[in-house]
C-alpha cells in the first residue's frame, strides 16, 4: 500500500507510533453506511467515508475515544 501524496501534510496530527486504529470487517456496505451514520449522531467525528478507496475497499473511518481510529469496512 501507498499514502496518497499530501496525505500526511494533511493529517500530520493523527500520525502516531504504536497502536491506534482498529479495523472491523462488517460484511456489506449498507452495514458500513448504518454504524457509520450511527457513530456520527452519537457525536463521534467522521475522518473519511464511507468511500471505495482505490485499491477496491469500501471504508470509512471514524475518529473514536484516546484518538484512536476505527476503520469500519465490508
Amino acid at each position: 500500500m501507498t499514502r496518497k501524496e499530501g496525505l500526511a501534510e494533511n493529517n500530520q496530527e493523527l500520525l502516531f507510533l504504536g497502536y491506534h486504529h482498529l479495523a472491523f470487517s462488517l460484511g456489506s456496505r449498507e452495514k458500513v453506511n448504518k454504524l457509520t451514520a450511527r457513530l456520527q449522531a452519537d457525536g463521534y467525528q467522521l475522518l473519511s467515508g464511507p468511500r471505495l478507496t482505490g485499491d477496491g475497499y469500501y471504508e470509512s473511518c471514524i475518529l473514536a475515544l484516546e484518538g484512536n481510529q476505527i476503520e469500519l469496512t465490508v
